[in-house]
């Protein structure tokens, strides 16, 4: 069973940057796309940013592109999001998963908030 951790969340100002990472313990990725989705307060969990299993194709959402990047690190079983720009809408609790998610590898999320 897959277990992903969540991190490197906090408050920042609107402008401001943080970077997120995933890591996976329990097994391995595998040969899967990985992803980076986000819920804010009332609203349903949302996509954000899809990375192939190579790391060479990489998907955003169009309200975080050009300000996110997602990256990988297969040999460190880790996934990033670095996030540059941030607005107030960014406000969310951010998860990683496989891209499609898998129900059973939900973990608790870290919370980013932008403050404006």
């Amino acid at each position: 069973q897959v277990q992903l951790v969540e991190s490197g969340g906090g408050l920042v100002q609107a402008g401001g940057s943080l970077r997120l990472s995933c890591a996976a313990s329990g097994r391995t990725f595998g040969r899967k796309a990985m992803g980076w989705f986000r819920q804010a307060p009332g609203k349903e969990r949302e996509f954000v940013a899809r990375i192939s299993w190579s790391g060479a194709i990489t998907v955003y959402a169009d309200s975080v592109k050009g300000r996110f990047t997602i990256s990988r690190d297969n040999a460190k079983n880790t996934v990033s999001l670095q996030m540059t720009s941030l607005k107030p809408e960014d406000t969310a609790v951010y998860f990683c998963n496989t891209n499609p998610p898998v129900h059973d590898y939900w973990g608790q999320g870290t919370q980013v908030t932008v403050s404006s």
